[in-house]
């Protein structure tokens, strides 16, 4: 009896010895997160600088709208554009370019060397901007918006600008979609991943926001990531800006390309709505290339 007590008390102790002596994996705070996704914001501009994305994208209104210039529209528009992220020689910030070829089936501009020709130009600068202002106006509704590119939301997490805003972690959300029958982010297969995320909130706060109305006063940003906190790697971007009578939310996807070899975006859904006017949009990415100077 007394040597079965010996071996059982030298084999726990045993036991007890060899658990203590591997550490402990500690949990990521939620600084060393946003310093990662700081981190990868940055390589991942450098990564889709030059890749040029074609966008389907279909927007709808729920009753006559009109656009900027005041001609009736019908209550849905189609819209096939070339996606570019570019950083113009005279630059040193990345602009989202959307160069709208088709509208609703009908060709609106060749597209033969057209973004080829901005990268070989060192005053792209003003054409870019050009490019932009010409192809919102085919957006569809009297509500004038540029924030509508897949992109927009990820500069709230560059290094730079982290300090505008307030960040919280959530333990459970969801995504906000504009179609009801999309609310249940968990129905939504190009929503859906597999990796572990963490939910962290953000609010811009201060004045001089990074987002302004058409008149230059202040649109403070609001919504959620959902990240990767083993590489800061964001999955779904949700961005609600309410201001000037119009509420807008914007939520993106990302999923791995194949022959990128890395996260691009894939679907972006919207929503905007202001006195009886509701206007959603969904566009989907597709034909990744690399841009050829």
């Amino acid at each position: 009896m007394s040597s079965r007590r010996h071996l059982l008390a030298v084999t726990t102790a045993f036991v007890v010895g060899a658990t203590t002596i591997v550490p402990a994996r500690q949990a990521p705070t939620l600084d060393d997160v946003l310093e990662k996704s700081a981190a990868y914001v940055q390589r991942f501009r450098a990564q889709l600088s030059g890749i040029v994305a074609e966008e389907t994208y279909r927007q709808q209104i729920n009753q006559t709208g009109r656009l900027n210039e005041g001609i009736l529209v019908k209550g849905t528009r189609d819209l096939k554009s070339d996606l570019l992220l570019v950083k113009p020689s005279d630059s040193d910030q990345h602009v989202e370019l959307r160069d709208v070829f088709e509208v609703d089936g009908e060709p609106v501009r060749n597209r033969d060397g057209r973004l080829e020709g901005l990268l070989r130009d060192p005053r792209a600068g003003a054409r870019i901007g050009t490019i932009i202002q010409e192809s919102a106006r085919y957006n569809i509704g009297s509500i004038q918006r540029n924030i509508n590119t897949p992109l927009m939301a990820l500069q709230f997490l560059d290094a730079a600008n982290q300090k505008r805003f307030r960040f919280k972690h959530l333990t459970t959300a969801r995504p906000v979609f504009s179609d009801k029958a999309d609310a249940d982010a968990n129905e939504a297969a190009v929503f859906r991943v597999s990796t572990e995320m963490w939910t962290i909130e953000y609010r811009e706060r201060g004045r001089g926001t990074i987002i302004r109305s058409p008149g230059g006063g202040d649109r403070p940003a609001h919504g959620r990531f959902w990240i990767n906190p083993a590489d800061g790697s964001v999955l779904i971007s949700e961005m609600i800006v309410d201001g000037g009578g119009v509420i807008a939310t914007i939520t993106v996807s990302y999923q791995s390309e194949p022959l990128m070899g890395f996260l691009v975006p894939i679907e972006m859904r919207e929503s905007y709505a202001r006195y009886g006017e509701r206007i959603g949009g969904r566009a989907q990415y597709s034909r990744f290339r690399v841009l050829k100077e």
